[in-house]
């Protein structure tokens, strides 16, 4: 019998060494590394042994053939839809057999939830098999029951065990395979704990292979650390073919989910979905929801239009300055990079004339919406401007716009189509980049085109 290898790895980023040592070279970490056991299995028919996996994922789906690349068939690949616009608009079109899928989250942020309310639902037509590791099927029951749920045909099993539930799914052929959770899988070959860098990997690994050789759509849950990224090593992300987010926090009805990385589809997709009694509650309008405000303008409130995905989407941004008591004011940024915060103060400290360094700045982006893109540039710092003159913004003005390190706006990607959207929701004036400026303005909307810092705080 061939003699098992093993390997260190880090738990941070997923880097390999052949022996363990204090700190990771690769991120710089300490005591991140964990002992991994690679099984001398040998190579299955459909390729990827038990330890090959850690380092392929899923050999299964690698052709035997050397074919020329202008013979490749080009048809369309077939998807499912999973019943919810936004999670398909979020997947890039719906479900794609033969894919992974990875669905990560805190606890309460709807997971299980959302592929309970997607199974039922698919179980009426498809053959779905839920695989629940941390509850009972009985708790699973009292769920679909209290979200009133056609539970008709949906197979359910209660297993940790990869082998059985691999057993299972070679017995019944699903056509989805839903694993809640992968943290608490477990393949018996490995010696630790469910939850551990070896098994997350080779469990994940397993299942993987498994949906490419037979075409079947699998949906993995996972958790998150405390910083809300996914726990587990970092190579999980690369044996899968999409990871999805879905946040949204305790004192919050709405839910987010954004998409990662998505091999069939846009990342940074954004779908918005709201907690209900009955569950979760698609939002096909997420402008309106965010843009909730008050009667009376208050000062430092002003609204962008930020592109996720595919979509335009009207969000509102507040800023608070106050006279800081500290030698080192704060500065304080949710939604947006802080970072990008403290550059933007500085370019209008030079560009605009204006001096923030003795005032503590508070950022937030209503909604609990998170700002990846540089869009939001120029609404920031018209908001800042607005708080720190006291001075409220018009509430029919809406902005959008990069801003460089020498005060000039530089334009941004779909900028007319952003101008479109404003003006569906009643905005009458934008302030936008030059580039971004339509030759036709929308019917009632008048759109002043900006070069420099300068001109759009003449402009207000």
């Amino acid at each position: 019998m061939a003699k098992a290898k093993s390997a260190f790895v880090c738990t941070e980023c997923g880097a390999e060494y052949r022996k363990w040592q204090g700190q990771c070279t690769s991120c710089r970490e300490w005591n991140t590394l964990s002992e991994v056991r690679l099984s001398a299995a040998p190579l299955a028919a459909g390729g990827g042994g038990g330890g090959a996996t850690a380092r392929g994922g899923y050999a299964g789906a690698v052709s035997r053939e050397v074919v020329d690349l202008a013979h490749v068939d080009l048809g369309e690949v077939p998807r499912l839809s999973s019943t919810f616009e936004e999670f398909d608009r979020v997947l890039g079109g719906g479900l794609v057999p033969g894919s992974a899928v990875l669905l990560g989250g805190h606890p309460g942020a709807g997971k299980s939830t959302l592929l309970l309310q997607t199974a039922c639902k698919l179980a009426q037509q498809r053959r779905v098999l839920y695989v629940t590791g941390e509850e009972s099927l009985s708790q699973v029951a009292m769920r679909a029951h209290r979200l009133q749920l056609p539970t008709q045909g949906l197979k359910m099993l209660a297993e940790t065990s990869i082998e059985t539930i691999l057993g299972v799914a070679e017995r019944e052929r699903p056509e989805i395979l839903i694993i809640d959770s992968i943290q608490t899988t477990h393949l018996e070959d490995i010696a630790s704990a469910p939850g551990g860098v070896a098994q997350v990997r080779e469990s994940a690994a397993a299942l993987t292979r498994f949906a490419k050789q037979s075409s079947t759509v699998l949906l993995l849950v996972g958790h998150v650390t405390k910083d809300g990224t996914l726990a587990g090593p970092k190579v999980l992300e690369h044996m899968i073919d999409a990871s999805l987010l879905l946040e949204g926090g305790a004192d919050s009805r709405f839910r987010t989910l954004r998409g990662q990385k998505n091999r069939f589809g846009a990342v940074n997709e954004l779908g918005v979905f709201a907690m209900l009694e009955h569950g979760l509650k698609e939002v096909k309008n997420p402008s309106a929801i965010f843009l909730s405000r008050t009667e009376e303008q208050a000062p430092g409130s002003l609204v962008m239009v930020v592109w996720e995905g595919t979509r335009p989407i009207l969000v509102e941004v507040q800023a608070l300055l106050d006279d800081s008591a500290l030698g080192n004011p704060r500065r304080v940024a949710v939604g947006l990079d802080q970072n990008r915060l403290a550059m933007l103060l500085a370019v209008l400290h030079r560009h605009g004339g204006l001096f923030t360094g003795d005032q503590d700045v508070f950022l937030n982006v209503v909604g609990g919406v998170k700002v990846l893109e540089t869009s939001a540039d120029l609404a920031v710092l018209l908001a800042v401007v607005s708080s720190l003159q006291a001075r409220p913004l018009a509430r029919e003005l809406v902005v959008f716009g990069e801003v460089g390190l020498s005060g000039e706006i530089r334009p941004v990607p779909s900028g007319q189509e952003r101008i479109v959207e404003a003006a569906k929701h009643g905005f009458r004036r934008a302030i936008v980049p030059r580039a971004n400026a339509p030759k036709h303005a929308p019917e009632g909307m008048e759109v002043v085109a900006v070069d420099k810092l300068a001109d759009a705080l003449e402009a207000l």
